[in-house]
């Protein structure tokens, strides 16, 4: 091989690894722009979740009293 063609194969072989490292360095950026993404939807969520723990506190007691009333209603009607 003559030194041309060695010169050739070594700037063909930098330009084949700027392109792998441009095309990693993209790929890169979308996987992180998907994982933000990700994380914005998991911590809404989750306040999500809180607020319907809140509400469910709050209305617990209120629909285990409404229970009750049902099943003196019920019994009254029974009778």
């Amino acid at each position: 091989m003559g030194p041309t063609l060695v010169n050739f194969v070594t700037l063909l072989d930098i330009g084949c690894w700027a392109v792998c490292f441009w095309w990693m360095h993209r790929i890169s950026q979308r996987q992180n722009i998907v994982l933000e993404a990700l994380q914005e939807q998991a911590h809404s969520i989750e306040e999500l979740s809180r607020e319907e723990r809140e509400i469910l506190k709050e209305l617990h007691p209120t629909v285990q009293k409404i229970d009750e009333n049902v099943d003196k209603v019920k019994e009254s009607t029974e009778a």
